[in-house]
C-alpha cells in the first residue's frame, strides 16, 4: 500500500478509531476530535508512511501521539480531570450482557482497566481490546516490545489481584471495589 491508498482506506478505519480514542479519552467529544485531528495529521503526513506498514498501526499510533500531545495542552491549561463515568461504558457497542449480573462484570472489569496506570491501561487497550500483536503494539506506543509485555503482565496481575480474596479464590462480585494497589511507577 501507498500513501495514496490512505484517503480510500481512512472510512473503514474510522470505527477502530474512534473506538480507541474513546477508551484513551473517556469522552466522547475528545474522541470525535481526537479522530479528526489525527485524520487530518495522516493526510497531511502521508508521505511518512512507510511501505509495509498496517494502516491501523500507523494511524493508532497518530491518535496515540495527538492524544498525548492534548494532554500536555491541558495540563498547561490546567484543565479538568479525564475520569471515565457510567456513561461513557455504557456508549462502548461491546456491551452484549444478557443479564444484570453480566453488566455489573462488564462494568467491574472496565473499572478495573481504568484504574491501571496510563502506560498499562493502553498497553491492554491495543493488545487485549483492539487486537494489536505485543510488536504493533510497540510501534504505536514507541516502546521496545519488552517493555508491552512487561506492562501487560503488570496490568494483567493487577486486574487479576483485584478479583481475588487474600486465599487466591475469586471474590464474589458485589466485594470488588476501586483498587488500592495501581501504583503510578508501573507505567
Amino acid at each position: 500500500m501507498t500513501g495514496q491508498d490512505l484517503p480510500s482506506l481512512l472510512p473503514g478505519l474510522l470505527p477502530r478509531l474512534w473506538a480507541f480514542a474513546l477508551r484513551i479519552a473517556g469522552d466522547r467529544h475528545d474522541a470525535e476530535d481526537l479522530v479528526q485531528r489525527a485524520c487530518v495529521h495522516a493526510l497531511e503526513r502521508v508521505h511518512q508512511w512507510q511501505p509495509g506498514t498496517s494502516a491501523l498501526s500507523w494511524m493508532y499510533s497518530i491518535v496515540h501521539t495527538t492524544w498525548i500531545n492534548e494532554i500536555r495542552a491541558r495540563r498547561v491549561r490546567s484543565r479538568g480531570s479525564l475520569a471515565w463515568d457510567d456513561a461513557d461504558v455504557e456508549a462502548i457497542p461491546d456491551l452484549q450482557a444478557s443479564t444484570p449480573e453480566d453488566l455489573a462484570s462488564y462494568h467491574q472489569v472496565f473499572g478495573a482497566v481504568d484504574r491501571l496506570p496510563e502506560a498499562q491501561r493502553l498497553v491492554v487497550l491495543l493488545v487485549a481490546v483492539e487486537g494489536l500483536s505485543y510488536q504493533e503494539a510497540a510501534l504505536v506506543l514507541g516502546v521496545p516490545i519488552g517493555t508491552v509485555m512487561s506492562r501487560l503482565s503488570r496490568a494483567r496481575r493487577t486486574i487479576g489481584d483485584q478479583f481475588r480474596n487474600a486465599e487466591g479464590q475469586p471474590r464474589p462480585a458485589e466485594s470488588i471495589g476501586p483498587a488500592s494497589g495501581a501504583r503510578e511507577e508501573d507505567a
